[in-house]
């Protein structure tokens, strides 16, 4: 029976060079001179640290920039809260991997809306889903391409 996974999978080398290519940005802008900002990349997580609100906005916006580029989908950047540390502003930024059990549910539920010929189970942090048919997969992919769903999908281990 022909099968494949969705995954949800981020190259953190890619996210790395992006951080590094945004911190020499940083280096080089004329509004961000004489001002101590700094992107800071650990576990997975870039926390962007500097003296103003504003100016955090701009390195998030550097940082997407730059992830773009290194072929690092924007939708998987999410941001969390801004903290304020004595006089200056930090933000995490954390790279979303995986599929989440609401997130995998809300697929499955996709694909029972379409009226698709395909079961989906859920595997720990992906779906497997199954077909009779190449061609059901084959719509089953192109669903979940076409629907916004706020996270960037790969499908792999597609057997026949």
């Amino acid at each position: 029976m022909p099968s494949f996974d969705i995954v949800s999978e981020i190259d953190m080398v890619e996210v790395r060079n992006a951080v590094e290519n945004a911190s020499r940005e940083l280096e080089t802008r004329f509004d961000f001179r004489n001002v101590d900002a700094k992107f800071e990349l650990k576990d997975g997580v870039v926390t962007l640290t500097t003296e103003s609100d504003f100016q955090l906005q701009q390195m998030k916006e550097i940082l997407r920039n730059k992830c773009v580029k290194r072929n690092v989908d924007p939708n998987s950047l999410e941001s969390k809260d801004v903290d304020r540390v004595g006089k200056s502003f930090k933000q995490d930024i954390v790279f979303k991997q995986g599929i989440e059990q609401p997130m995998a549910k809300k697929i499955i539920a996709k694909f029972k809306e379409a009226k698709l010929k395909v079961q989906a189970s859920i595997q720990g942090e992906q779906l497997r889903v199954t077909g009779k048919k190449r061609d059901d997969l084959q719509e089953a992919i192109a669903l979940i391409k076409q629907a916004d769903l706020g996270q960037p999908f790969q499908f792999n281990n597609f057997r026949d």
